[in-house]
C-alpha cells in the first residue's frame, strides 16, 4: 500500500478501528459498539470515491448499531423480569464486579457479578433460591454480550461489503 493513498489508509484505519470494536464488546473496558460504529463514521467522512454508498454504508451501521443498543438491553431485561431478579442484585452485581476487576483484571469482573448477584439473592430469597436467580442474571449478561457482539460483527460485515461496492 502506498502511503500517499489516503483512502487506502482511512479504509485500513477504519478497519483497524472496527475490529478493536468487535473485540472490545467481550472487553469491558473498551466501548466495543461504538468503535465499530466509529470506523464506519471515519471511513464515511474521509474515505475517497463512492460517497454514495458511503453513506448508505453509515446509514445500515447505525441502523444496526441502533438496534444492537436497544435489544441488548430490553431483550436481556425482559428475560430478567420474568424470572423475578430484582434490579438491585444486579447493581450490587455491578458494583462488585468492578472492584472485582481491579482486583482480579478480566476475570475479576464476571466473579464480583456473580458474587454480587448471589449475595443479594441469598438475602432476599434465601440459599435454596439464591444460585438459580443467580444463574439467570448472568444469562441475562451473556444475552447481552452476544447480542452487542452480532451488532459489531454486522456493522463490520456491512463495512467490508461497502469496501467491495465502492
Amino acid at each position: 500500500m502506498d502511503l500517499t493513498d489516503t483512502a487506502g489508509l482511512v479504509a485500513l484505519l477504519a478497519g483497524l478501528l472496527i475490529a478493536t470494536g468487535v473485540i472490545g464488546v467481550m472487553l469491558p473496558v473498551l466501548p466495543g459498539l461504538l468503535l465499530s460504529w466509529s470506523g464506519v463514521l471515519l471511513w464515511t467522512l474521509l474515505g475517497g470515491g463512492g460517497a454514495g454508498v458511503r453513506w448508505a454504508i453509515l446509514v445500515v451501521a447505525t441502523l444496526i448499531a441502533g438496534a444492537g443498543l436497544v435489544i441488548k438491553f430490553l431483550w436481556p431485561g425482559k428475560r430478567l423480569k420474568s424470572t423475578g431478579v430484582p434490579t438491585s442484585a444486579l447493581m450490587a452485581g455491578g458494583v462488585l464486579g468492578l472492584i472485582g476487576f481491579f482486583v482480579i483484571p478480566v476475570i475479576g469482573l464476571v466473579l464480583g457479578f456473580l458474587l454480587g448477584v448471589w449475595l443479594v439473592e441469598l438475602n432476599r430469597v434465601g440459599h435454596e433460591r439464591a444460585w438459580p436467580s443467580t444463574r439467570s442474571a448472568f444469562a441475562a449478561v451473556g444475552l447481552s454480550l452476544l447480542v452487542e457482539f452480532a451488532a459489531a460483527l454486522a456493522i463490520a460485515v456491512v463495512f467490508v461489503l461497502g469496501l467491495i461496492i465502492a
